[in-house]
């Protein structure tokens, strides 16, 4: 778009324009200066001469050009986008924002400025508010209203709803790339990966440049822990954008989960190159130094994450999730400010949890039990309200579970399944001590110690998923041959290949997998099977006091996480009692109070030899991804045995709740309450 041109100024834009157009910028900008000497401050001369400068990565000086512009004609909506340009061309997130905002206000029925600052707000992090724009670009077009009173559905928690406008979109236009990403958008707020991996992947087969469903795309497959085909996603965005440090982060980010650490740090520090102040980047450059020990420089990034966006919780929580990491005297102020500030910030709701929890951990390490309470407490209470669980499902799961998985099944399939001995499964609650037992067998020179793999229950559930009859997991194991089971324990060693180097054992540490043994007993029925437990009460605590990335919705409610722990007693208790012997369980205080008594019960479970550098297991130089990932880097500390105590008054509930589990321990290990 121009400006109405002064007739005699007319023909020296109209050559410039040319010169530009072939891409002789150096001649286009000598040009204007000249012509600016007969035409001063002209718009559109000062505006192309902007644009040659930064074709000449000269974005400071253009950035001076377009602001002379704006000045000039206030409302002038293209002189703002191009000024965004040169912000972000020198990494300026926020004024570049500000300035696409200006153009809009002065624009607001263009539909590329609204996107632009849409996506742009999404790639830093601003989901609801780049929603709301996107929302408002759509209202702006009568035929795509439909699409934005899809996303206000959605918004709100009416999944139901929204998903009805989207397939009645999509049966009248199939190819309707929009509705197909918003679709796969709400798929991915449901955690159904699976559907919104192929959603995304029809809306860039009919739009190979929508450069936002690619990101989306790669997105949910490495969500199913398929990086390889994620990378290649992602590639494809960077093609599109090679400069984009959203898509450089999105790189990053897979190439850690797939444990390519340096591959990622590589990613992450391009990113950084364009942007340093990129403080998703930061975030997740701090991940990867955490996870390979290199725990100095992790809390520099995270720092400099902090210092980038000071009022994003999760960086401070992230601090906290160090466990060994103490917070100093300011940053304790500087969070309690923050928590205040985003507290009245609906959009930030995240982040106010987030505080509360590092501040929680913050004040549990000054032995300040109560309030730390509190902030826990707080903090949990917001974070229920955000996800979804409903504790009578998995009750009817457990019951199913032991409705197929009976000793009588397991007797007539004996012999049957693949006769691979490699995994070694560790199964229990969080924060339960399994980073622990991990740690200790992966210091055995034939184990590897791999991560929290998600692939036993993901064939489980999905195997049979889409049988005309409807019969699903896990009575469709009924009417399995041998060879589906063998085929299903081959077919899980082949989805672990790429966490292995070759050693003749590895371990899978996905807690949840308790639920999976009887199907696991089935298609692997030489695997070894180690339960962790803890104190119930310190389990459970421990639980609560950790801010999960995804998964674990049981842990944010005291009624919850007790029938949760009671769920998975009871299921464990059937597992015993159907394959006994099969499952060692290893208790967390014990292992903390006589470390090569119960290093040696788990390595004779496992079949192996003894070497001794197993009791230096906190030597082990290997990358940890859970929560306890330095404190296994540490020996063996007593800090953390019975600290429930310190919060006894307030777990009363919990305590309530827990009495028919807690009333089965030792006198001693009960609480007051429950004693004599």
């Amino acid at each position: 778009m121009v400006l109405d041109l002064k007739p005699n100024s007319k023909p020296a834009f109209q050559n410039a324009l040319a010169m530009f157009q072939t891409s002789n910028f150096t001649g286009a900008e000598a040009y204007i200066v000249s012509a600016l000497k007969r035409y001063p401050n002209e718009p559109n001369l000062l505006r192309l001469l902007g644009a040659s400068l930064l074709k000449q990565n000269r974005a400071e000086e253009a950035e001076a050009k377009f602001t002379h512009v704006t000045r000039l004609v206030p409302n002038f909506a293209p002189a703002y986008e191009n000024l965004a340009e040169a912000y972000l061309a020198q990494g300026k997130i926020e004024p570049a924002i500000n300035a696409l905002k200006m153009a809009t206000r002065h624009d607001p029925q263009s539909t590329s400025l609204n996107m632009k600052l849409a996506e742009l707000l999404s790639i830093t992090g601003r989901a609801m508010e780049s929603d709301q724009v996107f929302q408002s670009t759509l209202e702006n077009h009568p035929d795509r209203a439909a699409l934005a009173e899809a996303m206000k559905k959605a918004q709100t928690g009416d999944f139901k709803g929204a998903e009805q406008i989207y397939r009645g979109l999509l049966k009248t236009n199939p190819e309707n790339v929009d509705a197909l990403r918003l679709m796969g958008v709400l798929c991915v707020r449901r955690d159904n990966y699976n559907d919104a991996e192929a959603l995304f992947r029809r809306a860039v087969e009919l739009a190979p440049d929508y450069w936002t469903a690619w990101i989306n795309y790669g997105t949910a497959l490495n969500e199913q822990q398929k990086f390889n085909e994620a990378d290649t996603a992602l590639k494809q965005a960077l093609k599109l954008k090679p400069s984009n440090v959203h898509t450089l982060e999105r790189l990053g980010t897979n190439s850690m989960n797939d444990g390519r650490l340096e591959d990622a740090i590589d990613w992450l520090e391009k990113a950084l190159e364009i942007d340093a102040k990129h403080f998703p980047s930061l975030l997740c450059l701090g991940h990867a130094l955490k996870t390979i020990g290199r725990q100095d420089e992790a809390i520099a990034a995270y720092r400099r994450c902090a210092g980038a966006k000071p009022d994003f919780g999760e960086v401070y929580w992230s601090l906290a999730n160090l466990k060994t990491f103490r917070f100093e005297e300011g940053e304790v102020e500087a969070m309690k400010q923050h928590l205040d500030e985003v507290t009245q910030k609906p959009a930030s709701k995240d982040s106010e949890i987030s505080f509360c929890f590092a501040l929680g951990k913050a004040c549990e390490d000054r032995k300040d039990y109560k309030q730390a309470y509190a902030y826990y407490e707080r903090g949990n209470s917001e974070k229920r309200l955000n996800v979804n669980y409903d504790p009578i499902e998995l009750e009817i799961q457990v019951d199913r579970l032991i409705d197929v998985f009976t000793q009588e099944y397991f007797a007539a399939r004996q012999g049957q399944g693949c006769a691979e001995a490699s995994p070694i499964f560790i199964v229990g609650l969080p924060r339960s001590g399994s980073t622990l037992l991990e740690q200790i067998l992966a210091s055995h020179s034939e184990v590897e110690g791999t991560a929290e793999l998600h692939y036993l229950l993901r064939l489980a559930t999905q195997t049979g998923l889409n049988r005309a009859d409807g019969i699903k997991y896990p009575h469709y194991m009924l009417e399995l041959a041998p060879h589906h089971l063998s085929g299903l324990g081959q077919e899980y060693l082949e989805l672990t290949l790429p966490h292995r180097t070759g050693k003749p054992y590895f371990t899978d540490k996905l807690p949840n997998n308790f639920t999976g043994i009887g199907f696991l007993q089935a298609i692997l029925p030489n695997a070894k099977i180690i339960d962790a437990r803890r104190h119930p009460l310190d389990s459970c605590l421990g639980t609560f006091k950790q801010l999960f990335a995804r998964g674990q919705p049981f842990s944010y409610d005291f009624y919850d996480l007790a029938h949760y722990y009671g769920q998975y007693d009871r299921l464990m208790k059937h597992w015993d009692k159907v394959l006994p012997g099969k499952i060692l369980r290893v208790n967390y205080e014990q292992v903390v109070g006589d470390l090569e008594t119960q290093a040696k019960r788990l390595i004779a479970h496992c079949g192996l030899a003894w070497e001794d550098q197993i009791l230096r297991f906190h030597e082990t130089k290997r990358a940890v991804k859970t929560a306890s990932s330095e404190q296994v880097r540490q020996p063996i500390y007593k800090g953390s045995v019975h600290l429930w105590r310190h919060y006894e008054e307030d777990l009363s509930e919990l305590i309530d709740f827990l009495e028919p589990v807690l009333m089965g321990l030792p006198e001693a290990d009960r609480p007051c309450s429950l004693q004599g």
